[in-house]
């Protein structure tokens, strides 16, 4: 699970998400471990930089989603030469 703070009004919110990964392949899952380091601060670097508008409905969740995706796409791109990651699914994400 991801646990940090974001938002930059004067009061501090936080969030919690669990986050899932398919990947095609036993060789691309091991390729992906060795890189959870870089992709999980990838994912809290993000995070940390929403709002309240980028979290407050279904279609911001989703869009998020998606441009997590896509980090995490770039980063087993520059680090191994392909993506590796078919698709990112949020189990769980709560906003408090």
């Amino acid at each position: 699970a991801l646990v940090g703070n974001y938002g930059s009004n004067g009061k501090l919110k936080y969030y919690k998400a669990d986050v899932a990964l398919r990947i095609g392949s036993p060789a691309a899952e091991e390729r992906v471990k060795h890189h959870e380091p870089l992709i999980r601060n990838q994912l809290v670097m993000l995070f940390s930089q929403q709002s309240d508008a980028t979290l407050g409905s279904v279609e911001a969740k989703e869009a998020l989603r998606q441009e997590a995706l896509r980090q995490v796409q770039a980063v087993l791109s520059q680090e191994e030469g392909q993506p590796l990651v078919g698709d990112l699914l949020f189990n769980n994400l709560i906003i408090q």
